[in-house]
Order: structure tokens, then sequence, then C-alpha cells
């Protein structure tokens, strides 16, 4: 075999190697996203603390919030960091982390709130661990890829990775009904795998350009961001008599405060010789256009798991004969026409991208999504199962259209020094959005119940014997406290009254409150006023991001050999798109 060919071979061999550990790391690190929500009732009663006491409302929200908001804020930083020091080294280093934290979180001696917080810190730790793998991935598949496989590569990788955060709903309900921290410890096995693998298999393919690192920059993008996300948490808790926070002193102090810090950084990233958060490559209409509409789709997105959990789990599944213990893990189950949706679309659109550009793929990708939330929109609270796997399905295939197409699209028109960085920001937009659409789902849908749902609860309470004055208190309480029992598989309505007022009432009214009907009849009609408002902000975001997707020009890579150039050269800023650039 000639020089050449064995060049071939090795490279051949290797961009498959790089594919499936990145795409393993990025499972990894998205299924970790969800695997909580469903095993949280039996993470809590493991260490003896009641997640839906107000007090300890704090815990609850960081535990599910917390590992994605510490990815959104370092995805950049550290996808800049792997350009400056090499991708694979930080990528590396994240593999590591992850699979040291995962094994820690197994090991939480404590209860109460000290578990709690145990658990909070090392989710975070393991947050740092999988933004190092999300930030350095989708570069590495492109350095490791030729231009005209890099759709179906970075397809299978994103598509994968999307899948994982809900494949990570069934497994967590599987390994938590045996032992809560079977969820974090299967990790550890894995990780340790792909860690081994990456440090033995795994090499430097991009350019490195060692830099200063923007030290000010990092630091007011971190307080700026976290900002906001922690503005999120707390806008979606009850304040006063309101029955959300965003008019509380601290949500408007922590808006402010991140509003400012951002407008900060982006001044000091003009002045900067190295910025972290490179706006030159907003010149670039692919890559502006793109991440738009990824922030677009991920907003639409990052909200339809928890309204979708708090149907099934809060009404359609106890109607239809489950416990309400059961429901977590139903819930994942029943949601897997989603998944696969998802895995059907993303490889396929990504390879037919590579032929014929991004444009007609991500903007036919989000009509299909918007027409899905249509469909789901029209769907009656008792729905009929196959209707609703079938509006799921078409949801999974459209957004699995859209995304794979749509990355490529963004990292194919980035120079090679800049991939890093530009996945990295491409990524931020993505997390952060997915945070803000949680804030966003759960504010229109607490604001579409809290019309109905005080007297609905008050009056069908006090229809079957409940005290006028404890039905009255309970029809008083937030929405959102009955949002998340009903999220975290919890009955809701034994919860609300507790054991000493279910004991005052009749064995038959007892056993009416505490069924499976009884619930799910009282809160269907106010929660479809309020899916109705979520729903429709997801059929905006999703149409808006067609448009976006169609205004980012033609098929558009920037070549090899100028990459290669610029590198020798010295030029670390990005050109002009310029016509000639696109191919239609």
């Amino acid at each position: 075999m000639s020089a050449k060919n064995t060049a071939i071979h090795r490279r051949f061999d290797y961009k498959w190697i790089a594919l499936s550990n990145v795409t393993l790391a990025v499972l990894l690190a998205t299924l970790d996203i969800s695997i909580t929500l469903i095993a949280m009732p039996d993470i809590f009663r493991g260490i003896h603390l009641d997640p839906l006491v107000p007090a300890n409302s704090f815990y609850l929200l960081w535990m599910i919030l917390g590992y994605m908001i510490v990815g959104s804020v370092l995805i950049v930083s550290l996808g800049r960091l792997g350009d400056i020091y090499g991708r694979v080294k930080i990528y590396n280093m994240g593999f590591a982390i992850y699979t040291a934290a995962s094994l820690l979180l197994t090991i939480d001696w404590m209860t109460g709130a000290a578990g709690a917080t145990y658990l909070i810190v090392l989710r975070i730790v393991q947050g740092v661990g999988g933004a190092c793998l999300m930030a350095n991935s989708a570069a590495i598949i492109t350095d490791a890829f030729p231009k005209n496989q890099r759709g179906m590569a970075l397809g299978i990788n994103n598509i994968v990775g999307i899948s994982g955060m809900f494949i990570g709903l069934v497994l967590g309900g599987l390994l938590a009904a045996i032992n809560w921290r079977l969820v974090f410890l299967i990790s550890v096995p894995v990780g340790l795998l792909g860690t081994v693998w990456a440090y033995m298999m795994l090499k430097e393919l991009g350019v490195s350009k060692r830099a200063k690192i923007d030290w000010l920059g990092n630091c007011t993008f971190a307080v700026g961001l976290v900002s906001l996300m922690v503005a999120v948490t707390y806008g979606i808790q009850p304040y006063g008599s309101h029955v959300t926070g965003w008019t509380s002193p601290l949500v408007m102090t922590l808006l402010a405060v991140g509003v400012v810090f951002l407008i900060v950084f982006v001044i000091i990233e003009q002045k900067v010789e190295n910025p972290m958060f490179h706006l030159p490559l907003f010149r670039i209409r692919a890559f502006t256009f793109g991440t738009m509409s990824t922030f677009l789709a991920a907003m639409a997105r990052g909200g339809l798991m928890f309204m979708l959990i708090i149907w099934l789990q809060g009404i359609w599944l106890p109607e239809h004969g489950y416990d309400f213990a059961q429901t977590p893990l139903w819930a994942g189950i029943y949601m897997l026409p989603l998944t696969l949706g998802f895995l059907v679309a993303g490889p396929t659109s990504g390879f037919l991208s590579d032929r014929f550009g991004a444009r007609p793929f991500a903007s036919g990708g989000m009509i299909g999504a918007a027409l899905s939330f249509l469909f789901l929109l029209m769907l009656p609270i008792n729905f009929s199962f196959p209707l609703f796997a079938a509006v799921l399905f078409i949801n999974g295939l459209s957004m699995g259209m859209f995304a794979s197409p749509n990355q490529a699209g963004v990292m194919n028109s980035l120079p090679m020094a800049h991939r890093g960085a530009g996945g990295g920001m491409n990524l931020t937009f993505q997390n952060s959005a997915q945070v803000l659409s949680i804030g966003i789902f759960f504010t229109l849908m607490i604001a579409g119940l809290s019309s109905t749902l005080p007297h609905a609860v008050s009056g069908g309470l006090m229809s079957q014997g409940v005290p006028a004055a404890v039905a009255g208190r309970a029809g008083q309480l937030p929405p959102v406290a009955i949002l998340f029992a009903a999220f975290l598989g919890y009955n809701p309505v034994r919860h609300l009254l507790g054991p000493h007022v279910l004991g005052t009432i009749s064995a038959h009214g007892q056993s009416i409150l505490t069924g499976r009907s009884f619930f799910p009849n009282l809160i269907a009609a106010p929660f479809k006023s309020g899916l109705h408002e979520a729903f429709l902000f997801a059929i905006l975001a999703c149409i808006v991001a067609a448009a976006a997707s169609l205004m980012r020009g033609g098929h558009f890579h920037y070549h090899e050999e100028h990459d290669r150039h610029e590198a020798q050269a010295g030029i670390t800023q990005p050109a002009e798109a310029t016509q000639e650039s696109f191919v239609d």
C-alpha cells in the first residue's frame, strides 16, 4: 500500500473513531440534563428531604437547572480554550472531570439540606466536565471529517445528543426505582471507558494559536449570564400575593445586573486583543442566522419536555390507570416517539444537507415543528395515545430535520482557527435558550392556570366534604406547587391536604380525593388554558426560526485551503462572507 493510500486509510479510521467517542461523550453530557428529572422523587426520598416544602424549592430548582446553567455559562470559554490550547486536550480533561464528579455523586452520605447541597455542588462540577465535552465536540468532528461528510457526522452527533435528553427520562425512572444512586453511578464505567479511549485515540487536527485568556470578558460574561439564569429560577416561584416572582426586588435586581454585565461584556470584547466571544464571527451571515435559528428552536423545544411530562403525569396517565408514583417512568416511555423521530430524521437530513445545503432542511424542519405544536394544541386533554404518539413523532422528525443541517451549516461557515469558540457560542445560545424556555413555558402555564385553578381546586375539594376553610387555603396555593407535585409523581391532593385533614373525611370521600381520577379531572380545564398559551409561544418561535434559517444564504463552506492559508499567515479575523462564498 502506498504512503498516500495509508494516510487516506488512517484518516478514514480516525474520523470514525473521533465520531464514536465524541458522540458517546455528548450522549452522556445531555443524558445527565434529564436523568435526574424522573428520578427526583427517589433522590429526595433517599436524602430525606421533601422537595415540595416551600423552604426546599431552592434545592429542587437547582437540582434541575444547576447542571444546565453551568453548561450555558462555560461553553464559550471552554471552546475558546480549546482553540488556544487544543480541543482534544480540553475535551479529555472534561471527560475526566465528568467521570470523577459522577462517582462522587453516588457516595453522598448526608441527608436533609446538607445532602441536597452536596448533590447540587457536585452536579455543577459534573456540568463543568459536560461543558468541556460539548464545547469542543463539534469542532473535533469538523476537524476530522471532510466538508462533504460533516453534515452527516454532525447530524449523528447532534441528534444523539438531543435524544439523550429524552433517553435520560426513561433511564432515570428505571434506575431510580432500584436505587437513586444508580442514576449517577451508571455514568462512571461509561465515562471511564470514554476517558481512556479519548486519551489513547484522539489527536489534535485543528489549528491551535496561543493567546492570552480574556479574564475580564470571562468574568463579566459569567456574572451576567448566571444572574439571568438565577433570575429565571426565582421568577417562576411565587412572590407575596403574586403567582410568579418576576416583579420581586430580587428577580428585578438579578435581571438588571445580568443585562448590565452582558452589555459591559460586549464592550470589552470589542476592545481586547484576544476576546473570548469572537464578535467578528457574526459578520458571517451563515453563522449569524444559523445561531439565531439555534436559539429560537431551543426556545420552542426547551420547555416542551416539561409541559409533556406534567400533561402525562398529572392528567393522562392517572386517568388511564397508573398510580402517581409510577407516572414518572411511564411518562418517559410514552414520550419515546419524540426520540424516535429525532433518530430517524437527524442523520438523514444531515447527509442530504451535505449535498443540497442546510437552508431547505432547517427551514422546513421548523415549519414542520410549528405544525406539530399546532396539532398538540388541538388535541383534547384526554387524547388517544396513537394520535398523540404520531404528533410527537412529527415533532421529533421536524426538530431532527432542523438540528443536523443547522449545526453543520454553522460549523462549515467557521474558519478553522475559530471552530471551538464559534461552536461554543452556538451551544451557549442553545443551552441558554433551553433554560429561558423553561422559565417562559412555566410562566405562561402559571398565568393560564391562575385565573381558573383556585376556584376549581376549592370547589372540587368542598364537593367531597373538605371543610371550606381548608379547601379555600388549598385553592390559594401557588399553581407552581401543584405543577411541581404532578411533575415529581406525587399525589397532589394527598400532598395538599395531608393526613390530618384526610383523617376527618369519610372513607368514601378519601377514596375519591386520593384516587386516580379526581385530580386529573380537577386540573384538566385550567391546564388546557395554560397549555394553549405555552404552545402558541412555541409556534411563534418556530416560525421566526424558519425565517431566520432562510436568511442564512445558500450552501456555504469556508474552503480548507483558505483556512490553512490563514493559519500560516497568522490571520485570525474571519473574512466577510461574500456572495461568491455560497453555492446555491
